[in-house]
């Protein structure tokens, strides 16, 4: 992926930037592998809204994604790199040999007709192939990891992202989180080689609030802007400071820098060292 910059004719064009899509070798996706994606608005069942500032966006279907990667054994071929309205790194469309097609998070490095495989026993390090944990050296890039044996991938699968893999010892393994955190991992976990493709995504600037709208993305009022009755911070005459010790949420909970995470957590024993502040 490249970065485009366009001809400053407006306010919103001359900070903007664009991505310039010179990866992409389809323009359609797979008919049989895509399904309807409903637009939820941050609703709930009820249509109460739960999530804040989510609502419009463009239509998109979205991509079945094999996330399992449990095609073991079976040699697969890329056919297609393509792009996912829905996340930030390329899907790449895999013919395996057994006719079936399947959609995967596609690495840095991997290409139109290169092959890829995925197994539970050791295979080559190579960009785009998966194994269990245990088989991975140290020191190797993965992505697309499991946090259960069997589950589908969790960690390391948004454009640029990787894990690096400090070691393998007894039951677990040591990853380097894009967090900077360091947690164990069940070493039967499957995980594919290589950074997550479109590493460049985190370098665009959206320049213009209707780009926003169209991911999506509804307006943030701040709450100083507010009356009393909608926010903590809100009132008064004015610019002014928020008045309180803390700053609050808009249902009065302190915000910022506060820890949310359970301490009573069972996974907090496999965190051996927290991520960087």
């Amino acid at each position: 992926m490249g970065i485009k910059v366009v001809k400053p004719t407006s306010p919103g064009r001359r900070s903007a930037t664009f991505d310039d899509f010179k990866d992409i070798t389809a323009k359609e996706p797979e008919p049989s592998l895509i399904t309807i994606r409903k637009i939820q608005s941050g609703r709930n069942n009820q249509g109460k809204i739960t999530v804040r500032h989510q609502g419009g966006g463009v239509k998109r279907y979205l991509r079945r994604i094999d996330f399992k990667r449990d095609k073991f054994d079976i040699p697969g071929k890329i056919m297609t790199i393509e792009y996912d309205p829905n996340r930030g790194a390329r899907i790449g469309l895999v013919y395996y040999q057994d006719g079936e097609k399947r959609y995967i998070i596609v690495p840095v490095g991997l290409n139109v007709g290169d092959e890829i495989l995925s197994s539970k026993n050791k295979v080559e390090i190579k960009a785009g192939n998966a194994m269990p944990l245990k088989f991975i050296p140290s020191g190797i890039e993965v992505h697309n990891i499991e946090l259960e044996p069997g589950r589908g991938a969790k960690i390391a699968r948004a454009a640029g992202n990787l894990v690096f893999v400090m070691g393998v010892e007894g039951d677990y393994a040591q990853l380097k989180m894009p967090s900077s955190e360091i947690r164990l991992v069940n070493k039967e976990c499957l995980c594919a080689v290589g950074q997550v493709s479109n590493p460049d995504k985190s370098h665009i600037v959206i320049g213009r609030a209707g780009r926003q709208r169209l991911l999506g993305v509804r307006p943030t009022v701040r709450g100083t802007a507010m009356n009393p009755v909608d926010h903590p911070h809100g009132g008064g005459e004015g610019k002014q400071s928020i008045g309180l010790k803390h700053p609050k949420t808009i249902w009065g909970k302190p915000a910022l820098g506060v820890k949310t995470r359970d301490h009573k957590k069972r996974s907090n024993r496999l965190i051996i060292s927290r991520r960087k502040k």
